[in-house]
């Protein structure tokens, strides 16, 4: 898949004339990203797996982005020249966006990271357009769906999926007692690029509708430790078990990216089996 997503990358800037630059990856998980001269292109691959249809989460990333940063919320921006997509090139989605230079792993201190999300929030809030409402639930109900024997023993996997509904109906009930907006849908540290500027926000595709608690979730589960200095930094400083049934959630969805991301790259196998062990004995 990655070189044939590089030969798309290369055909797409030579349709969009842009400079002839040879592709430097700067990341193959997820999703590929490609930098060429100024310009980063974002390949939906793995994601692509998962996700009929996966321009739409694209150009989710590209609306969101773009949103939040009219309205001062640090963000990577989408390009202008070349129009920043979704394009379409042999069987590929691909958005572009200006290259900025950060520091690469490292993450933002935990308390900024907690104003950071209470920042973006609040100009998220505001946001009208049409988002997916399911989220992580319905993602989760695919992948398990898409699973098979030849990615974990059978009983396991069955385990999963009957431990799955509850898991999901937990955090649907206790939305009630969460505010409900847009949402950044994967907000943990790693999210934010340390540039000389300060800290920015990236890949909005996981975009949804739904309780602040999940961002909240992804952010704590993220880093439980660090995650206690994110909350008290954040608006409200909301308590962490009052996110227990959205961290669950995010565990269970967690553990479904690693079992996708282990189809792509064999290396990831023996983690996300031992991943799935720790989850279904509730010590992952």
């Amino acid at each position: 898949m990655l070189e044939r997503a590089l030969d798309a990358v290369r055909e797409l800037g030579a349709r969009l004339d842009l400079p002839d630059a040879e592709p430097e990856i700067l990341k193959d998980g997820a999703n590929l990203l490609v930098k060429l001269g100024s310009v980063v292109a974002k390949v939906a691959t793995t994601t692509a797996l998962v996700r009929p249809g996966v321009a739409a989460w694209l150009e989710r990333d590209v609306t969101l982005a773009r949103f939040a940063g009219a309205r001062g919320v640090p963000v990577v921006r989408p390009c202008d020249e070349p129009p920043p997509g979704p394009h379409h090139q042999d069987g590929f989605a691909a958005t572009f966006w200006r290259y900025t230079p950060h520091e690469q792993g490292r993450r933002p201190e935990s308390a900024r990271t907690g104003e950071l999300l209470g920042v973006l929030h609040e100009a998220l809030a505001g946001y009208r357009g049409a988002l997916p409402e399911d989220g992580p639930a319905r993602e989760i109900d695919d992948v398990l769906s898409l699973l098979d024997a030849t990615d974990l023993p059978a009983e396991l996997l069955g385990a999963l999926r009957d431990r799955a509904p509850d898991t999901v109906a937990a955090a649907a009930t206790a939305t009630a007692d969460w505010p409900v907006q847009a949402l950044h849908g994967d907000a943990h540290p790693g999210n934010l690029l340390i540039t000389p500027d300060g800290p920015v926000w990236i890949d909005f595709e996981d975009a949804w509708r739904g309780p602040i608690a999940w961002d909240l979730a992804v952010l704590t589960r993220a880093s439980p430790h660090e995650g206690v200095d994110a909350l008290a930094a954040y608006p409200g400083s909301p308590s962490p078990q009052d996110l227990a049934p959205f961290v669950r959630l995010r565990e269970l969805h967690a553990l479904c990216w690693h079992l996708v991301l282990a189809r792509r790259f064999p290396d990831r196998r023996a983690p996300a089996r031992t991943a799935a062990d720790a989850y279904l004995a509730g010590t992952g």
